[in-house]
């Protein structure tokens, strides 16, 4: 399929990304459209950025939280204590200890 079955193509720009690595990516962009600041690098993943000498930061990666580190977030020691004994003090009235 050439050009003249699809009609003249749209005029581009060719815009480098570098991310952290040292990575060079050219993107071609339509002439008239806003340029992305960021790019995920296709050979690595991390963003790349337009300028080569500062490239953005490679993203900070959270480690896994158990259930019960999201409930240690939201509750104290003295909450979870406090809780436990509520709930062992219904259970043994359930019982009729």
């Amino acid at each position: 399929m050439g050009e003249s079955e699809r009609g003249e193509a749209a005029p581009r720009v060719r815009v480098g990304f570098w991310c952290a690595n040292g990575h060079d990516t050219r993107i071609a962009f339509a002439h008239d459209v806003e340029v992305p600041e960021t790019w995920d690098c296709p050979r690595c993943g991390l963003p790349a950025g337009q300028d080569q000498d500062n490239p953005p930061p490679p993203p900070r990666i959270e480690p896994y939280k158990t259930h019960l580190a999201y409930v240690r977030e939201r509750r104290s020691d003295e909450d979870g204590a406090a809780l436990l004994e509520e709930a062992l003090q219904r259970l043994r009235a359930r019982r009729g200890a």
